[in-house]
């Protein structure tokens, strides 16, 4: 490693903004890692060109950016989250009778990486490998409401971004930080259409030992199927069913209700 102190560095960075629930001013992360400020802007520049960071000019702080998402998505993608989460996921389908799946971030959408469909219910557009607007799925919206508000406005820095499906779901970040204010404030997420005409999805977001959310997991099913106390039991099928693959994962902490 010390013949590539140039790698070092930027990793280094990486990992102290990976740390912080907030974007950093570019002086803090020179202090924090003992380099001059020359270096610290130029890693910065190269690694902001790279997408590994994104550099939020109104408040003049650095944060992480979509490579870096990306990348941690890859790792999310492989065998060691899905072994972990198919038996969990197995339980919400027993439990609830209706079909569960676990996406995590890519940019702004959700991926679909494991799919557990419940006998005799309906095939549905969130097979594994299918990307969704994140602002329109639960999953996506419980992944978002866990992220800090930086990070939010650096996946939704256009309007653009906000894509539309069937009429339902933000189309701005206004709209979007208010949809996300109420999942935080209920402590699970929830959509009705804006996927799927006829179908809602309730959703929680999976934290690591970090606290990071590195996932969503969610349940659908048809809208108009459920009585009041039996979404109550689904909500509270879902809010533990991402408990339980939280502590999985080695979160230790309680997780926002």
């Amino acid at each position: 490693m010390t013949n590539v102190p140039a790698a070092t560095q930027a990793l280094a960075v990486l990992q102290l903004l990976a740390r912080h629930a907030d974007p950093l001013p570019a002086v803090t992360i020179a202090r924090e890692l003992d380099l001059p400020r020359s270096s610290t802007y130029h890693l910065l520049a190269v690694l902001r060109e790279a997408g590994f960071v994104s550099h939020l000019g109104e408040d003049r702080r650095w944060g992480l950016g979509i490579a870096a998402y990306e990348l941690g998505s890859a790792y999310s993608r492989q065998a060691p989250l899905q072994r972990i989460a198919r038996p969990v996921l197995r339980q919400l389908v027993d439990t609830t009778t209706h079909t569960a799946h676990l996406v995590i971030l890519h940019g702004n959408d959700v991926l679909y990486v494991i799919e557990e469909r419940a006998p005799r219910r309906p095939s549905l557009v969130t097979d594994v490998g299918v990307r969704l607007p994140a602002q329109l799925t639960a999953s996506g919206l419980a992944i978002l409401a866990a992220l800090p508000a930086p990070q939010v406005r650096a996946l939704f820095s256009d309007r653009a971004d906000f894509v539309v499906r069937h009429g339902g779901g933000p189309r701005s970040l206004t709209a979007l930080r208010s949809e996300l204010a109420q999942v935080r404030r209920r402590g699970y997420a929830s959509e009705q259409g804006s996927v799927t005409p006829g179908l809602s999805s309730v959703g929680a977001a999976v934290h690591d030992h970090t606290g990071h959310p590195v996932a969503g997991l969610a349940v659908t099913y048809p809208y108009d199927s459920l009585g009041p106390h039996e979404h109550e039991r689904m909500v509270a099928a879902v809010l533990s069913s991402a408990e339980d693959l939280s502590r999985r994962l080695g979160h230790r902490g309680e997780l926002a209700r």
